[in-house]
């Protein structure tokens, strides 16, 4: 898989004038949203993880852009006045690792050319276009097998050209390094531009393959009447192209899965392979110290993963942890914690429950009391218990397991990804999560977050579990890099997709989107006049439950459908005795849909008298 992309953006941009006199040309706006930052957002849309500017002219507003989006690197060319665009990407060129993607800065285009290059099984490839009338094209001459072999812009010395060139091209690391060769073997050569380049690496043993899209919509916008074309012919039909590619929008107000963004679905559309080819045991591993760094330090903690729910980890988790002879404590205050004691009890493992509100605080003091009276070997308790959106506080709990000998094993699953969780200051040897809550993928991976010196005191410990062994998983992916058994493939494209969406909001970023979906609901059930169940300040931020209103109107499927009808979906209660319904806030919700949500809400109570 493509990891970096170049754009090179050292460019004076003088043919705009007194336009791009103080600005470069790569932030003029298309549609309120600079060109080049839109680059960076389709670049991340198909799972670009590090975006390496090469600047010049004005560069401190990518300086700038840069803090916006973390995964931008921006590397000035101090001589852009004199070099042409192959001195800007010389520059980049220690920065990058392997094969990249090349862009212009100046371009706006489909998306869908991306996706064309990232298919496309050639190394070296330039996305070329057919007659594209811009008046500025670049035309591509190549051999019978789509080799390149001329770029010019005169038409006379290409006369049936294999395509225009678009200023999108993939790049392997081999003919980077020839490309660097060539451009630094004469200092002549510090005007020309990175496609002539191409041409003399591709006439020279390194091929460079001409991939053309008759009907491509782009564009390159370096003047005046250049951009005036962009906004009346080229961007409405990208608008247009990239709507018909759209999925129907539905919100997710359920505790899982959870709504997920149209590049993560677009994820699973790959090619099929085999899990067991080296490239996809890369892509697992990849996958796997991603979910690590979400929460723990990759150092002391590593990830192992089962085809499976969040359930699933768990059973995973309890089962492999509690050692043969051991005695485990299990906190159930609601549906997940009473989950962790019953799959407990299926491999009868000496247990004790401590039980607690299923809406109150647990009483420490009466929780260290029952964590000193017997030698327990294993204590297990759920983060964020899902069935009311209750907050355990782990930072109080966890390390006071510690202190009495107990290996931690916690259920995180509606917590991780969503707000800042590190699971060594808490003092956590195992966690469980799943692919489908808050990291944004699809439901079909679930894995334990292991302390890996925890992990290791396993190894000679008999099986409860074979498929969900966490041991055995471990060793042989080590030594492997694949899971024991066939894993989800296509999820775990998806997982991977949602990892890099992740790390470029920041789980800090993101629970502030879901403090602000909640807060806004909070205030609206206020002004409605419905009660949660958890007091406000024990509340998640994730999850709220909501007593059901005291008129006999009310019935939770009419207001399931209502809801639906909008595009929301919603999930009642989970306690056998209060009745509630709940609304979450994970995934990819926004606080405008949650605001929208809350119209609704009020026009369901509204019409059975409530508010």
């Amino acid at each position: 898989m493509i990891k970096q992309a170049v754009i090179v953006a050292g460019g004076l941009g003088s043919r705009f004038g007194n336009r791009t006199k103080e600005m470069p040309k790569g932030f003029i706006e298309i549609d309120g949203v600079p060109m080049v930052e839109r680059s960076v957002q389709k670049l991340i849309a198909v799972g670009i993880e590090e975006i390496i500017i090469g600047t010049g002219h004005c560069s401190e507003y990518y300086d700038e852009l840069a803090k916006k989006y973390h995964i931008i690197k921006t590397v000035r060319n101090d001589n852009y006045a004199n070099t042409s665009s192959m001195g800007t990407l010389a520059v980049c060129a220690p920065l990058i690792k392997g094969d990249f993607i090349l862009l212009e800065s100046d371009l706006i285009y489909d998306s869908v050319g991306l996706k064309v290059l990232q298919n496309d099984e050639r190394a070296n490839v330039i996305l070329a276009s057919g007659k594209s009338n811009s008046h500025d094209e670049v035309y591509l001459a190549a051999n019978e097998d789509g080799v390149l072999n001329e770029v010019s812009k005169d038409k006379s010395i290409i006369p049936e050209p294999a395509g225009e060139l678009v200023g999108i091209t993939k790049i392997s690391k081999s003919c980077l390094d020839k490309m660097m060769s060539y451009y630094n073997s004469d200092k002549a050569l510090i005007k020309i531009d990175y496609e002539n380049v191409l041409k003399h690496v591709s006439l020279n043993g390194e091929p460079v393959y001409v991939h053309k899209v008759e009907y491509y919509a782009w564009t390159e916008i370096d003047d005046e009447n250049m951009l005036d074309r962009a906004l009346t012919q080229i961007w409405p039909r990208i608008v247009e192209n990239e709507s018909l590619q759209a999925i129907r929008r539905e919100v997710l107000l359920n505790p899982g899965p959870s709504t997920t963004t149209d590049s993560v679905k677009y994820a699973q559309v790959v090619a099929d392979i085999c899990p067991r080819e080296l490239e996809f045991g890369n892509l697992m591993e990849d996958v796997a110290e991603g979910l690590t760094e979400v929460c723990a330090d990759p150092k002391d903690y590593i990830s192992v993963m089962f085809g499976c729910s969040g359930t699933g980890a768990d059973e995973a988790m309890v089962s492999s942890c509690v050692p043969p002879d051991g005695k485990l404590l299990v906190v159930d205050n609601g549906s997940y914690g009473a989950r962790l004691a019953k799959i407990a009890s299926v491999y009868n493992i000496d247990m004790d429950v401590f039980k607690s509100s299923t809406y109150e605080p647990i009483d420490i003091k009466a929780l260290e009391e029952q964590m000193k009276s017997k030698k327990y070997t294993t204590f297990a308790i759920v983060y964020h218990e899902t069935t009311t959106g209750l907050l355990n506080d782990l930072a109080t709990i966890c390390p006071m397991a510690k202190k009495y000998g107990m290996t931690t094993i916690c259920d995180i699953v509606s917590a991780y990804g969503g707000m800042p969780i590190d699971l060594g200051k808490l003092g956590i040897d195992f966690a469980t999560s799943t692919s489908n809550k808050h990291i944004g993928g699809m439901a079909g991976v679930g894995f334990v977050v292991c302390k890996r010196d925890e992990l290791l005191k396993q190894k000679d410990w008999p099986m409860r579990n074979y498929y969900l062994n966490l041991y055995d998983q471990y060793k042989y992916f080590l030594e492997t890099k694949q899971t024991r058994f066939t894993p989800p493939v296509q999820t775990f494209y998806a997982l991977k997709q949602a990892i890099t969406e992740t790390k470029v909001e920041t789980v800090e970023k993101r629970f502030e989107r879901f403090t602000a979906c909640w807060e806004i609901l909070v205030k609206a059930l206020d002004e409605i006049g419905l009660k949660m169940l958890v007091d406000r300040k024990y509340q998640s931020h994730f999850i709220t439950a909501i007593l059901i209103p005291e008129t006999p109107k009310y019935k939770f499927s009419e207001l399931h459908d209502y809801a639906k009808s909008f595009g929301f979906t919603i999930y009642p209660g989970k306690l056998g005795n209060i009745d509630t319904f709940r609304i979450a806030n994970m995934g990819d919700i926004k606080p405008e849909e949650m605001t929208h949500f809350t119209c609704v809400l009020r026009d369901y109570m509204h019409s059975i008298g409530v508010c």
